[in-house]
């Protein structure tokens, strides 16, 4: 090796110095070899591959949470549990997610289970509106009301459902109910990207700022 160095200084410096520097260059990355410096890719916050096993370990956690509720028997909790972690689930645990996201649906259409709140069937009603199940998100936010007739937030179900759906007249007939009976659902109305359907209709802008 030693021989090798020895000899391309020699031939180096009988050269000009441009050729000189370029060959120089040249020699120093085939003595180098093979060897490479691989760097983990960063994020500003770090490594990706610790951020990833971070996310991935939080939706595990979830994941086992939401198993032990459908296994106690509550499908309402554990469908809206596993619902929620379904935008984030890696790869490899999103269609088992699915999978009991559809038998959480399937018990509770069977009446096994039983909601122990108002606001328990409006997040399940919520999950199913999200899911695109329309109707059945409807029967639940309606029974809401059957029990509670002051029940804002079933209003406001109701107003994202004609939303999602193109019925724009119901949804503002059902967001002015919403926001007599809670003025805090005008602010949370004008952050609500599942109004965009209705967005462009001079109603829903006047409801939404009646001081413009």
């Amino acid at each position: 090796m030693t021989h090798s160095l020895v000899a391309s200084y020699n031939v180096l410096t009988a050269l000009p110095e441009k050729n000189r520097m370029a060959t120089k260059t040249a020699a120093l990355e085939k003595s180098s070899g093979d060897l490479k410096v691989t760097r983990k890719p960063r994020t500003l916050h770090g490594d990706t591959s610790a951020a990833d096993a971070a996310a991935r370990k939080s939706t595990l956690t979830q994941y086992e949470s939401a198993l032990k509720l459908m296994q106690a028997g509550k499908y309402e909790k554990a469908h809206v549990a596993f619902n929620t972690m379904l935008t984030t689930a890696p790869h490899d645990l999103a269609d088992r997610i699915r999978m009991y996201i559809s038998a959480c649906v399937a018990q509770i259409d069977k009446g096994s289970t039983k909601f122990e709140t108002h606001e328990e069937r409006y997040d399940y009603a919520i999950s199913l509106l999200n899911e695109g199940h329309y109707e059945d998100a409807r029967e639940h936010f309606q029974e809401i009301l059957l029990k509670e007739k002051t029940a804002d937030y079933a209003f406001y179900g109701l107003a994202l459902l004609a939303s999602m759906t193109g019925d724009s007249s119901k949804c503002i007939e059902h967001l002015t109910e919403a926001i007599r009976l809670n003025t805090q659902n005008r602010f949370q109305a004008r952050l609500d990207s599942d109004f965009d359907g209705v967005a462009e209709d001079p109603r829903f802008t006047e409801l939404l700022y009646p001081e413009a």
